[in-house]
């Protein structure tokens, strides 16, 4: 009884240290899911429906002549659902007796890696989707600051609306960065409004015409390719819709004398309009060093 107290005990302390180190790595860890718009589920409901409207055109007017011509609200909807995602680690009574305080660090560091990553591939799949899967870029063409110029120029020709961003794999990056090394003065411009500085900061890197750039090491080489794919997309092209936050509970498994640590989290990912956004293709393999 006293030691199955004191592992009650040490547990109850110990879950805001998983908690915390959980939320940060989530958070931290991949910047995905800070650049889309984030959509708290409302309690009691089953599904969130997102409205798009057309466009209207003014036309010219002669006095005297009635006008005729009409415009269509044209609005179409996106209906976004969530499903739940989580993770368990088992904590023996054995390894909870040596009362080290490193352990829940190590699995709050371990669960929020694992659901940070899980976020942030969710929505990179996303991205060979955008645009109606027209990339801008190829394979075998590193990223430059000419070819990035006319990315972000296109997307402004494009009209995506504000904040736009750009993410690609790190080595992508690089190169963009060596390529642009003669304005480097662009690399200290803020983090336009609308965006996280506190969680983002990690991961930006430059920022072009008030496009901000972030590295995603999360990014994969397509099948059979030195490159991938990262996207340049305004905030309003793809959602993440919330049921439930990432929360942890703790139950007690007798027979086993161990304690079952779970997380779980309720949520979706979803592209609401494709046109605000496109995937960049670029080689993402490692930079020479010699």
């Amino acid at each position: 009884m006293a030691i199955q107290t004191a592992t009650t005990g040490q547990l109850e302390e110990a879950q805001k240290i998983i908690i915390a180190a959980s939320r940060y790595t989530a958070e931290h860890n991949a910047p995905c899911a800070a650049l889309i718009e984030n959509i708290t589920l409302p309690q009691g409901a089953k599904q969130y429906t997102i409205p798009k409207v057309a466009q209207h055109t003014a036309q010219n007017l002669t006095d005297g002549v009635d006008l005729t011509d009409t415009q269509d609200i044209g609005m179409t909807t996106t209906d976004l659902t969530t499903g739940e995602v989580g993770l368990k680690v088992i904590l023996t009574d054995k390894l909870l007796r040596q009362e080290s305080e490193d352990v829940f660090k190590m699995i709050g560091r371990q669960m929020g890696d694992a659901a940070g990553r899980k976020q942030d591939n969710d929505i990179i799949a996303l991205f060979s989707a955008l645009n109606g899967g027209t990339t801008w870029g190829v394979d075998n063409v590193a990223m430059s600051i000419t070819r990035i110029s006319g990315v972000v120029a296109r997307s402004k020709s494009n009209l995506f609306p504000g904040p736009v961003s750009v993410v690609h794999h790190p080595n992508a990056i690089a190169a963009l960065t060596m390529s642009a090394a003669a304005i480097g003065a662009t690399y200290y411009a803020g983090i336009m409004p609308g965006l996280s500085d506190e969680i983002l900061r990690n991961f930006w890197k430059l920022n072009i015409s008030g496009v901000n750039f972030f590295e995603d090491g999360n990014i994969a080489k397509i099948s059979g390719y030195d490159s991938g794919y990262g996207a340049i997309f305004s905030k309003s092209a793809m959602a993440m819709l919330k049921s439930k936050e990432w929360y942890e509970e703790r139950e007690r498994d007798a027979s086993l004398r161990a304690w079952e640590v779970v997380m779980v989290s309720d949520y979706g990912v979803f592209e609401i309009d494709d046109g605000y956004g496109a995937p960049l293709q670029y080689e993402i393999g490692d930079l020479d060093t010699t």
